[in-house]
């Protein structure tokens, strides 16, 4: 899902101010990572499931199909900025029909599309973390929407990107989690260390990779768990009386 460019140079003042406001924490950590679906916006796995047990297929299906096909099958390549919408459509129909299932790969798009609200709790986080002078970054597996499907979610990943120092999205740079590429790269671009880093995620085989190369991870499954995770980490209130 691609963004304004604009954004990419947008650095809120507090930000300005890294050597005063990291006073404010004794942490080690300097950077916190976001996973955006599932983690600061809501989650397309959910819009998934509901669109398998209407067809009646299997639970899970289409996380295996992805999985079983990567990294040639179509979620992959799309993720990777190698297939347009109308493309993946087709290629990713004929991965599930291999598979045992057919599905209608443009229905769960709109689906996972119209399931990507903004968490404002997340948010709000974010915010703090910046405050504090720790920097932040999305790391996310996506693809370009089609206008109509940004149309019909104006609320969604677009609008994110003043809320990070770096963004890092699969379809723009032709990398895609879980390879460590990715956090290399993300690394490099925020100019710290791995160790120094925190990575907040809901897919369990995206932290395992991060964590291989010294990155602490927390695994999303609700918002304000890991947020509390997160708040013991780097030893600041993030939630607030939430």
């Amino acid at each position: 899902m691609s963004r304004p460019a604009a954004y990419s140079s947008f650095v809120p003042a507090a930000v300005l101010c890294v050597s005063v406001c990291r006073a404010m924490t004794q942490t080690r950590f300097e950077a916190v990572l976001f996973d955006l679906g599932g983690v600061v916006l809501g989650s397309p796995l959910h819009a998934i499931a509901d669109y398998e047990r209407e067809l009646g297929i299997p639970e899970n299906f289409v996380n295996r199909v992805v999985a079983s096909t990567a990294p040639h099958g179509g979620w992959a390549r799309l993720e990777r900025g190698e297939l347009t919408m109308e493309e993946f459509y087709v290629a990713f129909e004929a991965d599930c029909r291999d598979s045992g299932h057919a599905l209608s790969a443009r229905e769960m798009m709109n689906r996972m599309n119209a399931a990507t609200k903004p968490r404002d709790v997340m948010l709000e986080a974010i915010s703090r973390l910046r405050g504090a002078g720790l920097r932040t970054a999305a790391v996310t597996n996506n693809w370009v929407v089609p206008k109509e499907l940004a149309d019909e979610n104006p609320a969604g990943e677009s609008v994110l990107g003043e809320m990070f120092d770096v963004f890092v999205e699969s379809s723009v740079e032709g990398l895609r989690k879980p390879d460590p590429a990715i956090y290399e790269l993300t690394c490099t671009r925020l100019g710290v260390s791995p160790d120094n880093c925190v990575f907040l995620d809901d897919i369990g085989s995206n932290l395992k990779s991060a964590r291989a190369m010294g990155i602490e991870t927390i695994k999303v499954v609700t918002p304000h768990d890991a947020l509390r995770e997160l708040e013991q980490l780097v030893e600041l209130d993030l939630l607030g009386a939430a």
